[in-house]
């Protein structure tokens, strides 16, 4: 819903229902993919999707789909 894109994310756990150590560390390992990119910002994190990686992640996933 941000106009960036990005997401903080102490928004993440209320969102989606899950406990903040289990959003941590999802969002590391998705960051650690190149699906996510993360930028700190004093004590929060905020994330962003890489659009190029997802695109590829939908291909492998799909290779009979366009893109």
């Amino acid at each position: 819903a941000s106009p960036t894109g990005e997401l903080c994310a102490c928004d993440l756990p209320e969102l989606l229902g899950r406990s903040q150590p289990t959003m941590s560390h999802h969002l590391s390992i998705l960051t650690r993919a190149g699906i996510l990119e993360r930028t700190q910002r004093g004590k929060w994190a905020w994330f962003r999707l890489d659009e190029s990686q997802l695109a590829a992640v939908a291909r492998l996933l799909n290779p009979a789909a366009t893109t």
